[in-house]
């Protein structure tokens, strides 16, 4: 059996992964584009050792935060764990819809068209293109040749939709205010436990990475050392692009697979966890 976990930043999905791989005997596989990296921990709310129950988790802190680490890799690790562990069940958890689904949709890379130029665009014009491709994306707007490169990397559209594997997808959500009001508490207990201390860190060591440059939590700190906002600022920031994000992550799902949503049930989440068993085991 092959579950996915899906939906916005701080709706619990973390929290419901490990409930159900305790239910039905699962390893844990990692669907998030930063939680592959060592030493992004709070600021990408990644699960804690404390928090795992000795669950195998798979896929989380395989990276140096120096590395680069794409979805075509992400793609080949996935697959590699669905058909190597397929007498295990498995679930993914994650909210970075385009490596998700890269991984369990016929999803075929092709080399780069270096034909196409965009010098008539502005940064606006081409983070626009490039939201159309992947609402989901974590390229920053100010990351020009990135943003060429994702653009001009061609997938092929033939079966794209077709799904690989026999999978349950589920997605997790609630009203947006209720949502907004979680994401901006979960950054205020970020910093509590220790994010900025986490990113100095980081910042002492000079890196510079595209996992820290674009991570939410981490550029906006970043801002804040390099003496360009306050802190008051950038935590202001960090809350107001988390929410911006989770909206951007509910339309990509939405658009791209096909998800039974279950609003959580905030004051009792094991309520929750019941409906969606039920659900499974129909």
């Amino acid at each position: 059996m092959i579950l996915c976990v899906v939906g916005p930043t701080g709706v619990g999905k973390t929290k419901l992964s490990i409930e159900l791989a305790k239910k039905y005997d699962a390893i844990i596989v990692n669907g998030d584009s930063m939680q592959v990296y060592k030493e992004l921990n709070i600021g990408t709310a990644k699960v804690r050792k404390e928090e795992k129950e000795n669950i195998e988790h798979l896929l989380f802190d395989i990276k140096e935060v120096t590395e680069m680490y794409t979805v075509y890799e992400y793609q080949k690790d996935l697959r590699n764990i669905l058909d190597n562990k397929n007498d295990k069940n498995i679930i993914i958890v994650g909210g970075t819809g385009l490596y998700i689904k890269a991984g369990l949709y016929n999803y075929v890379f092709s080399e780069e068209n270096n034909n196409k130029t965009y010098d008539n665009l502005s940064n606006e014009e081409l983070y626009k293109l490039v939201l159309e491709k992947d609402n989901s994306t974590n390229i920053h707007i100010n990351n020009r040749k990135r943003m060429e490169r994702f653009l001009n990397r061609e997938e092929s559209i033939k079966d794209k939709d077709k799904l690989l594997y026999d999978v349950k997808f589920i997605g997790l959500t609630t009203d947006r205010e209720t949502l907004y009001n979680i994401i901006n508490n979960r950054v205020d207990k970020m910093i509590n436990d220790g994010l900025i201390d986490e990113v100095k860190n980081l910042y002492d060591k000079n890196i510079r990475s595209k996992a820290v440059m674009t991570g939410i939590g981490y550029k906006e700190l970043y801002e804040y050392f390099d003496g360009n906002i306050s802190l008051e600022e950038s935590i202001e920031l960090i809350k107001k692009r988390s929410r911006k994000y989770a909206k951007r992550q509910y339309t990509w799902f939405n658009n791209q697979m096909n998800i039974k949503w279950f609003n959580v049930d905030i004051n009792n989440f094991n309520n929750t966890v019941n409906d969606i068993i039920k659900y499974i085991e129909e």
